[in-house]
């Protein structure tokens, strides 16, 4: 079952040398319970899709059909997607109180304990909710970040380089959270990505964009073994993957 069809997406913008063709005429179709990966080089449009698809943007022209009213966001750059100005406690409350959970009887109640069980889950400690972002290495704001966007239940979220910012030896911990994660809650997620090796080790299926165009989508397994475009297969050499068929 789809939970997200884009069909024939196209985004432009006004650029300095002229129209940019970020999305040009993208379809994709992500079905429920999928780890679906967006790779490409930067630029190649992306994010902007992402964007798209959590309304953040408007497309030129297509159509984007959603299964959910649910869907959350994890960004790159954990530094500058929380509050400096907020607790960690109101960080992760805030889409609890924004979908009025702290007005029905026992709200309050409900918010702390739903609270207090997504620190676990992120595994850190229960005095972390008194702190500070600036007060977390990266690696622990990401886990932050990432508390904040399952806190609320959804059903589908948009990964966007969600590990990139990150040093290698901390990566592999937020990707398996990740992994956890999605088999405990039946998540979906875009998994937008540069790195072939995290979209490897996260994706079942994956789509590859270039110039604003999907060039090549399938199973994660196929496009690895068997990749039929120059470009995909030069993403992948360059990945230093030894599984490419020339």
């Amino acid at each position: 079952m789809s939970i997200i069809r884009c069909v024939d997406v196209k985004k432009y913008f006004s650029g300095r040398t002229g129209m940019v063709k970020a999305v040009d005429g993208v379809s994709l179709d992500i079905h429920k319970g999928d780890t679906y990966g967006l790779v490409g080089e930067s630029g190649c449009g992306k994010t902007t899709l992402g964007k798209i698809i959590l309304g953040i943007l408007k497309p030129d022209s297509g159509s984007i059909i959603i299964a959910t009213d649910n869907m959350q966001a994890i960004f790159q750059d954990p530094y500058n997607s929380l509050d400096p100005r907020m607790r960690i406690f109101d960080i992760l409350a805030e889409g609890l109180v924004i979908r009025g959970a702290g007005t029905r009887g026992g709200g309050q109640f409900y918010i702390r304990r739903r609270v207090e069980n997504i620190l676990d889950l992120i595994k850190l400690p229960k005095d972390a909710l008194k702190k500070y972002p600036h007060q977390f290495s990266g690696g622990e704001r990401q886990r932050i970040a990432i508390g904040r966007a399952v806190i609320t239940n959804p059903e589908f979220i948009v990964c966007d380089e969600p590990v990139s910012s990150l040093d290698v030896t901390i990566q592999l911990n937020i990707l398996n959270l990740l992994k956890d994660i999605q088999k405990t809650f039946s998540i979906t997620y875009l998994f937008i990505s540069h790195d072939l090796k995290v979209v490897k080790f996260m994706c079942n299926k994956i789509a590859v964009m270039h110039s604003g165009h999907i060039i090549e989508s399938g199973n994660a397994a196929d496009i690895y073994e068997r990749p039929s475009q120059g470009y995909t297969k030069t993403l992948l050499s360059s990945a230093f993957y030894d599984t490419i068929k020339k």
